[in-house]
């Protein structure tokens, strides 16, 4: 018999940690390697999490609702048979003696907390840059705490983090007022607070219905809230006749269907003209980091999907400029089936360089979207009409039946000027006029 330690896999890029939805089995239930345990959820996506061992459940180390760093302890499997990595030992644990720095000194520890005459410890200097969870950052929020006194707050995790433990001890005892007693009055930070916007006071009546928020619908909130403060929003629109497109594919649809075994939509021929854009003016394909433009070699953009509890979510498809048409619809489908069935892994939802919303699949013409960020753009598409339009002819001008739609290009004006965000949409527009009703697929 042996005992193997399971720890909390890394699940995807730049995810530190995750929280525990639930645990699928219990003490002293028998597992087979490869089989859900539980549930975790990141500021990503959530996901099932294989046992990395075959045997019986012997010991749950974290409760539900916990906040996990990666590779952190989470349960004990006992096994049949020695498992190498059984005797492998454990990562030292953060109350260990501090390791030596590069320069030999012992690296230092954090902030020693300040007794406060039975109110809640408190940091004697703020914790600056500490990354928080968003299931930290949403208590903070509720609670009112503002990140002045958030970053006072002593953290048990990972490398100083705050926990949801953490934030609970915090708020039993918390200073009255919310200030830290040991945190000197400043008075720079206490302007910030004063402009900061209050939320306005609802009024809530026996008729009303109260509906709590879910997880996804707060991080959206809190991810668009931010993002229309970090980017100073510009939208460019630009009418596209997409005529070819719609008989292009009415002809090839069927065909299509037979031979890949699944539906060809608008989508991934719109996707196909962006991509096609994004070669032409690459600066749309940047990001901003501090005083830094980060120009992306690959072209990761990211498409809008609906779910069905009326949230949406954005998965990505990476490298967008290596696959043909064939090749981008089986991707726009696979993900957004995906999406809706909850099955995205969180490497689907990250990486993204460009995005688009079809907005036109609610019936909408155009729409003024705000960007993911770190991205710089994202576009809208508009619902296909058929509209009058004077067309060129040889024996000269005519009004025909087109089809048309709106494109809308959001845009960050710290680095995306009026003409390259008009330039980028309008390119995208010539690329869709353009399209060979006689090509393959």
């Amino acid at each position: 018999m042996a005992i193997v330690e399971m720890v909390m896999p890394k699940m995807g890029e730049s995810i530190m940690e995750g929280t525990i939805l639930s645990w699928l089995k219990q003490e002293g239930d028998t597992i087979e390697a490869d089989e859900s345990v539980l549930e975790v959820a990141t500021d990503k996506v959530d996901t099932e999490v294989p046992a990395t061992h075959g045997g019986v459940l012997k010991e749950i180390l974290v409760k539900e609702g916990d906040v996990v760093a990666v590779g952190a302890p989470i349960a004990k499997i006992e096994t049949e048979a020695d498992v190498a990595t059984a005797e492998t030992p454990a990562p030292a644990p953060a109350t260990e003696a501090p390791q030596p720095s590069a320069n030999g000194q012992a690296k230092a520890e954090a902030p020693v907390p300040a007794a406060n005459n039975g109110q809640a410890a408190v940091l004697e200097a703020p914790a600056s840059g500490r990354f928080y969870s968003p299931l930290v950052m949403n208590m903070a929020k509720e609670e009112g705490i503002a990140m002045t006194e958030l970053e006072r707050i002593p953290g048990t995790g990972r490398e100083g983090r705050v926990t949801k433990k953490d934030m609970l001890d915090y708020l039993k005892n918390r200073p009255a007022g919310g200030q830290p007693v040991a945190a000197p009055a400043a008075p720079a930070p206490a302007a910030k607070a004063d402009r900061a916007p209050q939320p306005m006071p609802v009024s809530i009546s026996g008729e009303d219905e109260i509906i709590e928020m879910d997880r996804m619908r707060k991080m959206i909130a809190e991810r668009m809230v931010d993002s229309k403060r970090i980017s100073p929003h510009v939208t460019s629109f630009v009418e596209a006749d997409v005529t070819n497109i719609v008989y292009w594919r009415n002809r090839v649809k069927h065909q299509f269907k037979e031979r890949e075994g699944e539906p060809i939509t608008f989508t991934p021929i719109f996707i196909e003209a962006v991509v096609q854009a994004i070669k032409d003016y690459p600066m749309i394909n940047v990001q901003v980091d501090g005083n830094n433009i980060i120009k992306k070699k690959n072209i990761n953009v990211g498409m809008a999907v609906a779910l069905p509890s009326g949230n949406l979510i954005v998965p990505v498809i990476h490298n967008a400029d290596q696959y043909n048409l064939t090749g981008l619809t089986k991707k726009v489908n696979d993900l957004a089936r995906r999406a809706r069935e909850n099955k995205l892994t969180p490497d689907d939802l990250q990486g993204g360089t460009y995005t688009v919303s079809n907005v036109g699949s609610f019936g909408n013409v155009m729409g003024t979207p705000i960007i993911m960020q770190p991205q710089v753009g994202i576009m809208a598409l508009g619902a296909v009409q058929k509209k009058p339009a004077v067309v060129e002819t040889p024996a000269g001008d005519a009004i025909a039946i087109r089809h048309k739609m709106f494109l809308s290009h959001s845009y960050d004006h710290r680095v995306v000027d009026g003409s390259l965000g008009g330039m980028f949409v309008r390119r995208v527009a010539d690329y869709l006029e353009k399209f060979d009703l006689n090509r393959g697929f």
